[in-house]
């Protein structure tokens, strides 16, 4: 998959990173950004993760409902770089203020019901994300927008959640409740009273009579803006089907990530949604490929066990031989001048040769033990690598096994593979060098 033309075409004004949770979707959303940035874009990136750690990659102490301009960007042609992370309830609170009079604006952000609401109804997270991206995508201030969809049990979620939204403000219940506002008053009341006794009975034990009031409250004062929620819902599924958007699903090279991944695949398909291609996220990768695990699991072995016979003629052959007299070993011979500056006199040609022998000797015998110990740390050393080794190329096989059968899968998708680094993502570089590995390694320039 090439993204640098995707990042390049200005028709291309929305890039929406999904997938499961834990995959790399906020890493890949930012480095995304940044790398857009970088080749003259005017960006912002929306994520949805409540970590700091996005927001410190940046340079920005902190990341809130209002976008914020990432200083650093080494931008061209007035490329520039903005993030925010949502705020679920502000969103809801702006979306309150800008289509109601102050009164009713001021009664519904007091009810009880709507502070629950607009902070953890099930899938208000993933519906407000989408308003967000509404609300960007109509101030034109920016050419590009990167979502970073919300973390989800369900690839689902994200999709549903405008229609999700819209079915519970065209449910029944709703309805019922929206009745006694409808007819006004005491009439209202009464109506409300014989229609609804007995699900009003038994919701209120079951929820309690205060809380059926607040929903009744809430209700007659967001009545005349429930139009407006499907309104948008429905403009805003349609900005996702638009040709304009791109979807990139991100996936880790493992069974469970991949599944979810062509499970997404699939749905964006039936749904008509614009599918860019797979990011492989977190790839492992060998700079020795040539040796497989069977064979560094073999030769791991052999080290331990001594097997080892490859080695040409030289220490290991000495200690094999015990040098001669007439043919002195290079460690005998390294070792006598050693002796003989040790000793507080220097030997001369009258001493004993017969305790010079047996001096020389002892030394030699020191140093083959000293080098007997260093050699078996080493092939200790070298058999924990090749065992590693071995692991590693296990992974990759795994790896490589999991990709083709996704990719046998559909073929019809373009992966690109992006090699794990050795470290966290803590800095714009960090954020430039998954660009790069996003891109076959191309640099900005390129």
């Amino acid at each position: 998959m090439e993204l640098d033309p995707l990042l390049d075409d200005r028709g291309t004004r929305i890039i929406v990173c999904c997938g499961a949770g834990g995959v790399g979707k906020t890493t890949t959303a930012a480095a995304l950004g940044v790398r857009a940035a970088e080749r003259g874009r005017r960006v912002v990136v929306l994520t949805i993760d409540p970590a700091r750690r996005l927001a410190q990659s940046m340079g920005i102490d902190s990341l809130d409902n209002t976008p914020r301009r990432v200083e650093g960007i080494k931008g061209s042609d007035g490329g520039e770089l903005h993030a925010m992370m949502l705020d679920m309830k502000r969103t809801f609170d702006e979306i309150v203020e800008a289509h109601a009079d102050a009164g009713r604006a001021r009664a519904i952000l007091e009810n009880p019901f709507y502070q629950s609401l607009s902070a953890g109804f099930a899938g208000t997270q993933e519906y407000m994300a989408m308003e967000k991206l509404g609300q960007l995508r109509a101030r034109e201030e920016w050419d590009l927008i990167v979502v970073d969809t919300p973390p989800s049990r369900s690839a689902l979620d994200f999709l549903d959640a405008p229609k999700r939204l819209g079915s519970f403000l065209d449910g029944k219940f709703i309805k019922l409740l929206m009745a006694p506002a409808k007819v006004g008053g005491r009439a209202g009341m009464k109506f409300l009273n014989v229609g609804m006794s007995m699900m009003t009975g038994t919701l209120g034990k079951l929820l309690g009579g205060q809380f059926l009031k607040d929903v009744q409250t809430f209700v007659a004062a967001m009545d005349t803006m429930f139009g407006g929620f499907r309104t948008r819902a429905d403009a805003t599924y349609k900005l996702l089907q638009a040709p304009g958007t791109a979807f990139l699903v991100v996936a880790t090279p493992e069974r469970d990530a991949l599944r979810e991944a062509a499970y997404f695949v699939e749905r964006l398909a039936a749904e008509e949604m614009p599918l860019a291609g797979l990011v492989l996220n977190r790839v492992h990768g060998s700079g020795a490929a040539g040796l497989s695990a069977e064979r560094a699991r073999a030769a791991a072995e052999n080290l331990d066990e001594g097997r080892i016979v490859d080695q040409g003629d030289g220490k290991t052959g000495e200690r094999g031989s015990p040098a001669t007299d007439s043919e002195p070993s290079e460690l005998a011979t390294a070792a006598a001048p050693a002796v003989s500056a040790g000793s507080e006199a220097a030997p001369t040609a009258t001493a004993d040769p017969a305790a010079q022998h047996d001096d020389a000797s002892a030394v030699r015998n020191d140093a083959t033990d000293d080098t007997d110990a260093t050699d078996v740390d080493v092939r200790h050393l070298t058999a924990g690598l090749l065992r590693l080794h071995a692991e590693r190329m296990r992974v990759l096989a795994r790896e490589r096994h999991t990709r083709d059968r996704f990719t046998a899968r559909h073929p019809e998708v373009a992966v690109a593979e992006v090699a794990a680094l050795p470290g966290d993502v803590h800095d714009l570089a960090g954020l430039r060098a998954i660009g790069d590995r996003l891109t076959g390694g191309r640099t900005p320039s390129a």
